[in-house]
């Protein structure tokens, strides 16, 4: 069953996102209006170093009011590519340099509202280049033993999916395989 979109109308609009009004037509003809959120893409980054720890940031989100690690993220600024984007959100927020960065996933993380991808790279070397630009962004970062990021999620210390502001439990399992 596929819905049709046969219009929307823009209601709020910044230099992050916009939110629209769309008249949706249902397969059974029924007509619903539907917000939407149209965001930039969302580049994150993080590194797995030789002793197999995967570089987080511990940090508090208001709107949840909640704490958890996360990976470093941001939004893909105008004419930057994605990759430069998750290069420089890591620099930014945890004081590394990434090696040379892979793509590891994309993911929609909340499409039933907006249509935000989330890109994933990750690098298998990164370099301290000093104190984070971005220190307001977390209270720490660390280097966080892989093999125990299911147990961090299962206790609930990774609480978000990937965001605008991190990279949450979707993308942290994948380094698993």
């Amino acid at each position: 069953m596929q819905w049709m979109n046969l219009n929307e109308q823009t209601v709020y609009q910044n230099r992050w996102f916009t939110v629209n009004l769309a008249d949706v037509e249902l397969p059974d003809g029924r007509h619903l209006d539907h917000f939407l959120i149209r965001m930039r893409p969302v580049a994150i980054a993080t590194a797995v170093n030789t002793a197999n720890e995967v570089l987080m940031l511990w940090r508090h989100r208001f709107i949840t009011d909640s704490w958890g690690w996360e990976l470093a993220a941001g939004v893909v600024e105008d004419g930057e590519d994605i990759e430069s984007a998750a290069a420089r959100e890591m620099e930014e927020e945890t004081g590394w340099r990434p090696g040379p960065l892979r793509p590891l996933m994309t993911v929609e993380p909340s499409n039933g509202l907006t249509d935000s991808r989330h890109h994933l790279y990750w690098a298998d070397s990164a370099t301290y280049i000093g104190h984070p630009q971005d220190d307001f962004e977390s209270s720490r970062r660390e280097w966080v033993p892989l093999k125990g990021v299911p147990d961090m999620i299962a206790r609930g210390e990774v609480p978000g999916g990937p965001n605008g502001g991190g990279g949450g439990v979707g993308p942290s399992t994948q380094f698993l395989g």
